[in-house]
């Protein structure tokens, strides 16, 4: 794919790193390099995970079997802290959402010209230049309102299934603004109305844009470290930079993806609980 060429130097070298691979989709631009990198980790985590699971076994475990089940049993107790109904479905959903995340966000600490590196190897210098591809899934803003609208979908679910399709429609109408006699609920409609559906559309806004922030500037910053730094005079101070960078970006990956799993299981308990 290619795009405008941008003025030289540092500019431009950011600019391509932030160009996605992108093409036209069902009539909108759809970011390939974001889908195909969230699908294969995806997959690796779950082909991991359920591989560990098979293997499994009573005696000493592998470090394999160890770190899988380090990462679940991390999973359920915060979980069940958190959601105490059913947690048949919520604590797999959990561990997904913790584990995509983090794979999705460790992208960040790959070399940050190794892909065009590949491309070039494969493609030649041509290629390299018209060809872009972002492997840091998780900062691009359609990759986390994907996973903050699925989360959305959720909690209206959940309740529901709690309080019934009517009870939820009352709710919308009575609260959290509760008035006795019928005129009063009337008035009180609208105003209930209006903050139920803000603060709906606010959980996944604020889910998607938090972890979308967080992985873009930490993007952006190896990226501004790798451009000041490029020229030979000054690369021991690149390469200490971008470590130390590295070091304080791992807490934010685990961090991050910490957050939206421990966010997401609070709203579907938040949900859950009937009023």
């Amino acid at each position: 794919m290619s795009a405008e060429k941008s003025p030289g130097g540092l500019t431009e070298y950011i600019e391509h790193h932030l160009t996605h691979n992108s093409g036209n989709f069902l009539g909108g631009n759809f970011h390939w390099d974001s889908w195909a990198v969230s699908l294969g980790l995806g997959l690796i985590f779950v082909l991991w995970f359920g591989l560990q699971a098979r293997r499994a076994t009573s005696g000493v475990p592998s470090k394999g079997q160890a770190f899988v089940e380090m990462a679940v049993e991390f999973v359920e107790t915060n979980v069940k802290d958190v959601f105490h109904g059913d947690r048949r479905f919520i604590a797999p959903l959990a561990l997904t959402i913790f584990m995509w995340v983090v794979f999705m966000n460790a992208m960040d600490l790959l070399p940050l010209d190794l892909p065009g590196y590949i491309i070039y190897l494969i493609g030649g210098r041509e290629a390299q230049h018209h060809t872009y591809l972002r492997v840091v899934a998780t900062a691009d803003v359609n990759t986390t309102f994907a996973m903050s609208l699925s989360v959305f979908v959720l909690t209206i679910f959940y309740s529901i299934k709690a309080k019934s399709f009517g009870g939820w429609v009352k709710e919308l109408f009575t609260a959290p603004f509760h008035a006795h006699g019928t005129v009063g609920t009337i008035l009180l409609i609208i105003p209930n109305i209006v903050l139920n559906v803000v603060e709906y559309l606010s959980k996944p806004v604020s889910l998607a844009m938090r972890l979308f922030g967080n992985m873009y500037g930490g993007e952006l910053v190896f990226m501004l470290i790798a451009g000041l730094f490029s020229s030979w005079l000054f690369f021991l101070p690149g390469v200490l930079f971008g470590w130390l960078w590295s070091v304080f970006h791992i807490l934010i990956i685990l961090l991050q993806a910490y957050i939206f799993m421990m966010l997401t299981v609070v709203y579907i308990s938040m949900a859950h609980d009937a009023h």
